[in-house]
Protein backbone atom coordinates (compact mmCIF):
# COMPACT_ATOMS: atom_id res chain seq x y z
CA UNK A 1 0.00 0.00 0.00
CA UNK A 2 2.88 2.36 0.83
CA UNK A 3 4.47 1.66 -2.57
CA UNK A 4 1.20 2.20 -4.43
CA UNK A 5 0.59 5.45 -2.58
CA UNK A 6 4.12 6.65 -3.33
CA UNK A 7 3.72 5.74 -7.00
CA UNK A 8 0.44 7.65 -7.27
CA UNK A 9 2.00 10.68 -5.55
CA UNK A 10 4.96 10.70 -7.93
CA UNK A 11 2.67 10.27 -10.93
CA UNK A 12 0.46 13.20 -9.90
CA UNK A 13 3.56 15.27 -9.23
CA UNK A 14 4.95 14.48 -12.70
CA UNK A 15 1.68 15.43 -14.36
CA UNK A 16 1.58 18.67 -12.40
CA UNK A 17 5.06 19.65 -13.61
CA UNK A 18 4.61 18.73 -17.27
CA UNK A 19 5.91 21.13 -19.90
CA UNK A 20 2.98 23.10 -21.35
CA UNK A 21 1.79 21.45 -24.62
CA UNK A 22 2.41 24.59 -26.70
CA UNK A 23 6.00 24.85 -25.48
CA UNK A 24 6.62 21.14 -26.06
CA UNK A 25 5.18 21.45 -29.58
CA UNK A 26 7.70 24.20 -30.35
CA UNK A 27 10.53 21.99 -29.11
CA UNK A 28 9.38 19.08 -31.28
CA UNK A 29 8.93 21.39 -34.27
CA UNK A 30 12.68 22.10 -34.26
CA UNK A 31 13.33 18.41 -34.95
CA UNK A 32 10.52 17.95 -37.45
CA UNK A 33 10.78 21.14 -39.51
CA UNK A 34 13.64 19.84 -41.66
CA UNK A 35 11.42 16.88 -42.67
CA UNK A 36 8.97 19.31 -44.34
CA UNK A 37 6.10 17.30 -42.86
CA UNK A 38 2.56 17.22 -44.21
CA UNK A 39 -0.53 16.07 -42.31
CA UNK A 40 -0.18 12.37 -43.19
CA UNK A 41 3.49 12.32 -42.15
CA UNK A 42 2.75 13.96 -38.78
CA UNK A 43 -0.18 11.63 -38.19
CA UNK A 44 2.07 8.63 -38.81
CA UNK A 45 4.88 10.01 -36.59
CA UNK A 46 2.56 10.56 -33.63
CA UNK A 47 0.96 7.16 -34.12
CA UNK A 48 4.41 5.57 -33.74
CA UNK A 49 5.20 7.93 -30.87
CA UNK A 50 2.12 6.75 -29.00
CA UNK A 51 3.27 3.16 -29.51
CA UNK A 52 6.80 3.95 -28.26
CA UNK A 53 5.38 5.62 -25.14
CA UNK A 54 2.75 2.89 -24.73
CA UNK A 55 -0.05 5.46 -24.65
CA UNK A 56 -3.48 3.88 -25.05
CA UNK A 57 -6.04 5.69 -27.18
CA UNK A 58 -9.26 5.94 -25.14
CA UNK A 59 -12.28 4.59 -26.95
CA UNK A 60 -15.52 6.50 -26.76
CA UNK A 61 -18.47 4.52 -25.54
CA UNK A 62 -20.75 3.90 -28.48
CA UNK A 63 -24.39 4.60 -27.78
CA UNK A 64 -26.95 2.32 -29.34
CA UNK A 65 -28.70 4.18 -32.18
CA UNK A 66 -32.32 5.12 -31.68
CA UNK A 67 -34.53 3.00 -33.94
CA UNK A 68 -38.10 4.19 -34.55
CA UNK A 69 -40.91 1.72 -33.93
CA UNK A 70 -43.27 0.59 -36.69
CA UNK A 71 -46.04 2.71 -35.17
CA UNK A 72 -43.78 5.78 -35.19
CA UNK A 73 -42.82 5.20 -38.83
CA UNK A 74 -46.49 4.80 -39.78
CA UNK A 75 -47.41 8.00 -37.94
CA UNK A 76 -44.50 9.81 -39.56
CA UNK A 77 -45.41 8.65 -43.05
CA UNK A 78 -49.04 9.61 -42.48
CA UNK A 79 -47.84 13.23 -42.19
CA UNK A 80 -45.86 12.81 -45.42
CA UNK A 81 -48.91 11.36 -47.20
CA UNK A 82 -51.21 14.15 -46.05
CA UNK A 83 -48.83 16.80 -47.41
CA UNK A 84 -49.30 15.45 -50.97
CA UNK A 85 -45.80 16.54 -51.99
CA UNK A 86 -44.80 13.86 -54.49
CA UNK A 87 -41.06 14.60 -54.51
CA UNK A 88 -40.84 14.63 -50.71
CA UNK A 89 -42.69 11.32 -50.64
CA UNK A 90 -40.26 9.82 -53.14
CA UNK A 91 -37.24 11.04 -51.15
CA UNK A 92 -38.52 9.47 -47.94
CA UNK A 93 -39.62 6.23 -49.61
CA UNK A 94 -36.25 5.86 -51.34
CA UNK A 95 -34.46 6.31 -48.01
CA UNK A 96 -36.79 3.80 -46.34
CA UNK A 97 -36.64 1.13 -49.04
CA UNK A 98 -32.92 1.28 -49.84
CA UNK A 99 -31.30 2.26 -46.54
CA UNK A 100 -28.87 4.58 -48.34
CA UNK A 101 -27.11 7.31 -46.39
CA UNK A 102 -28.19 10.89 -47.07
CA UNK A 103 -24.78 11.65 -48.62
CA UNK A 104 -25.41 8.75 -51.03
CA UNK A 105 -29.02 9.69 -51.78
CA UNK A 106 -28.19 13.19 -52.99
CA UNK A 107 -25.60 11.80 -55.43
CA UNK A 108 -27.85 9.20 -57.12
CA UNK A 109 -28.05 9.98 -60.83
CA UNK A 110 -30.86 8.88 -63.13
CA UNK A 111 -28.33 6.72 -64.96
CA UNK A 112 -27.58 4.84 -61.71
CA UNK A 113 -31.05 3.24 -61.65
CA UNK A 114 -31.59 -0.19 -63.19
CA UNK A 115 -35.37 -0.58 -63.44
CA UNK A 116 -35.12 -4.04 -64.96
CA UNK A 117 -33.25 -5.46 -61.95
CA UNK A 118 -34.81 -3.02 -59.40
CA UNK A 119 -31.39 -1.85 -58.30
CA UNK A 120 -29.62 1.45 -57.70
CA UNK A 121 -25.89 1.81 -58.01
CA UNK A 122 -24.31 3.83 -55.20
CA UNK A 123 -21.08 5.35 -56.44
CA UNK A 124 -18.35 6.41 -54.03
CA UNK A 125 -20.38 5.75 -50.88
CA UNK A 126 -18.87 5.63 -47.41
CA UNK A 127 -15.13 4.90 -47.52
CA UNK A 128 -15.27 5.58 -51.29
CA UNK A 129 -16.87 2.18 -51.94
CA UNK A 130 -19.33 1.44 -54.75
CA UNK A 131 -22.23 -0.92 -54.12
CA UNK A 132 -25.65 -1.98 -55.37
CA UNK A 133 -28.84 -1.50 -53.34
CA UNK A 134 -32.22 -3.06 -54.18
CA UNK A 135 -35.65 -1.47 -54.13
CA UNK A 136 -39.00 -3.33 -54.11
CA UNK A 137 -40.58 -4.28 -57.42
CA UNK A 138 -43.78 -2.67 -56.09
CA UNK A 139 -41.89 0.64 -55.90
CA UNK A 140 -40.62 0.44 -59.48
CA UNK A 141 -43.62 2.12 -61.11
CA UNK A 142 -43.61 5.16 -58.80
CA UNK A 143 -39.85 5.53 -59.06
CA UNK A 144 -40.01 5.30 -62.86
CA UNK A 145 -42.75 7.97 -62.97
CA UNK A 146 -40.62 10.28 -60.84
CA UNK A 147 -37.48 9.61 -62.87
CA UNK A 148 -39.32 10.23 -66.15
CA UNK A 149 -40.83 13.48 -64.81
CA UNK A 150 -37.50 14.95 -63.69
CA UNK A 151 -35.69 13.69 -66.81
CA UNK A 152 -38.06 15.74 -68.96
CA UNK A 153 -36.96 18.80 -66.99
CA UNK A 154 -33.33 18.08 -67.86
CA UNK A 155 -32.37 16.68 -64.46
CA UNK A 156 -29.17 14.70 -63.98
CA UNK A 157 -29.79 13.60 -60.42
CA UNK A 158 -32.75 11.61 -59.13
CA UNK A 159 -33.62 14.39 -56.70
CA UNK A 160 -33.09 18.01 -57.67
CA UNK A 161 -34.43 21.23 -56.21
CA UNK A 162 -36.55 23.77 -58.08
CA UNK A 163 -33.24 25.50 -58.97
CA UNK A 164 -32.24 22.39 -60.98
CA UNK A 165 -29.47 21.53 -58.54
CA UNK A 166 -29.06 18.37 -56.54
CA UNK A 167 -30.23 18.57 -52.96
CA UNK A 168 -27.76 19.24 -50.18
CA UNK A 169 -27.43 17.07 -47.10
CA UNK A 170 -28.94 19.91 -45.09
CA UNK A 171 -31.84 20.27 -47.52
CA UNK A 172 -32.87 16.62 -47.14
CA UNK A 173 -32.62 16.80 -43.35
CA UNK A 174 -34.78 19.92 -43.35
CA UNK A 175 -37.48 18.11 -45.34
CA UNK A 176 -37.50 15.16 -42.94
CA UNK A 177 -37.61 17.39 -39.87
CA UNK A 178 -40.61 19.24 -41.28
CA UNK A 179 -42.64 16.03 -41.27
CA UNK A 180 -41.30 15.06 -37.84
CA UNK A 181 -42.75 18.31 -36.52
CA UNK A 182 -46.04 17.81 -38.34
CA UNK A 183 -46.34 14.27 -36.97
CA UNK A 184 -45.51 15.44 -33.45
CA UNK A 185 -42.60 13.03 -33.14
CA UNK A 186 -40.80 12.98 -29.79
CA UNK A 187 -37.63 11.87 -31.57
CA UNK A 188 -37.07 13.75 -34.83
CA UNK A 189 -36.75 11.41 -37.80
CA UNK A 190 -33.42 11.75 -39.60
CA UNK A 191 -32.17 9.97 -42.73
CA UNK A 192 -29.98 7.73 -40.56
CA UNK A 193 -32.93 6.74 -38.37
CA UNK A 194 -34.78 5.58 -41.50
CA UNK A 195 -31.69 3.57 -42.45
CA UNK A 196 -31.52 2.00 -38.98
CA UNK A 197 -35.21 1.19 -39.17
CA UNK A 198 -34.88 -0.70 -42.47
CA UNK A 199 -31.80 -2.69 -41.44
CA UNK A 200 -33.29 -3.52 -38.03
CA UNK A 201 -36.61 -4.47 -39.61
CA UNK A 202 -34.91 -6.81 -42.11
CA UNK A 203 -33.01 -8.41 -39.24
CA UNK A 204 -36.28 -8.98 -37.38
CA UNK A 205 -37.66 -10.78 -40.44
CA UNK A 206 -34.96 -13.40 -39.96
CA UNK A 207 -32.62 -12.27 -42.74
CA UNK A 208 -29.04 -13.15 -41.89
CA UNK A 209 -26.48 -10.37 -41.41
CA UNK A 210 -24.43 -11.86 -44.23
CA UNK A 211 -27.28 -11.14 -46.65
CA UNK A 212 -27.99 -7.65 -45.33
CA UNK A 213 -24.36 -6.52 -45.41
CA UNK A 214 -23.70 -6.54 -49.20
CA UNK A 215 -26.07 -3.64 -49.81
CA UNK A 216 -26.04 -1.99 -46.39
CA UNK A 217 -22.46 -0.83 -46.93
CA UNK A 218 -21.37 -1.95 -43.48
CA UNK A 219 -17.83 -3.26 -43.16
CA UNK A 220 -17.08 -6.27 -40.98
CA UNK A 221 -13.57 -7.60 -40.62
CA UNK A 222 -14.73 -10.82 -39.00
CA UNK A 223 -17.23 -11.60 -41.72
CA UNK A 224 -15.40 -10.10 -44.69
CA UNK A 225 -14.49 -13.47 -46.15
CA UNK A 226 -18.06 -14.74 -45.86
CA UNK A 227 -19.55 -11.54 -47.27
CA UNK A 228 -17.24 -11.53 -50.25
CA UNK A 229 -18.71 -14.85 -51.39
CA UNK A 230 -22.27 -13.57 -51.41
CA UNK A 231 -23.71 -12.09 -54.59
CA UNK A 232 -26.13 -9.18 -54.51
CA UNK A 233 -28.69 -11.42 -56.23
CA UNK A 234 -28.75 -13.72 -53.19
CA UNK A 235 -29.30 -10.77 -50.89
CA UNK A 236 -31.97 -9.28 -53.11
CA UNK A 237 -33.96 -12.50 -53.22
CA UNK A 238 -34.26 -12.45 -49.43
CA UNK A 239 -35.02 -8.73 -49.46
CA UNK A 240 -37.81 -9.17 -52.01
CA UNK A 241 -39.22 -12.14 -50.09
CA UNK A 242 -40.01 -10.03 -47.02
CA UNK A 243 -40.29 -6.43 -48.25
CA UNK A 244 -43.97 -6.77 -49.17
CA UNK A 245 -44.62 -6.86 -45.41
CA UNK A 246 -42.85 -3.51 -44.91
CA UNK A 247 -45.08 -1.10 -42.92
CA UNK A 248 -44.95 1.67 -45.56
Amino acid sequence: MIWIGDYQYRRRSAIKHRTPPKKKARELAKYLREERPDYDYLKSVFRHLRAELEVDVPKANKKLPYVPTEDEIKRYYEAVWKAKNFQDMMIIKTLLYTGVRVSELINIKLTDIDFQRCQIRVNQGKCKKDRIVPFPTAFKELLAMHADRVAKKGAVYLFESSWKKKYSDRGIRKILKKYSDQAGMVQSISPHKLRHFLLTWLKKQGIDDALIQPYSGHASRKSLEVYSKLAITDAQEEYERVIHEFPI
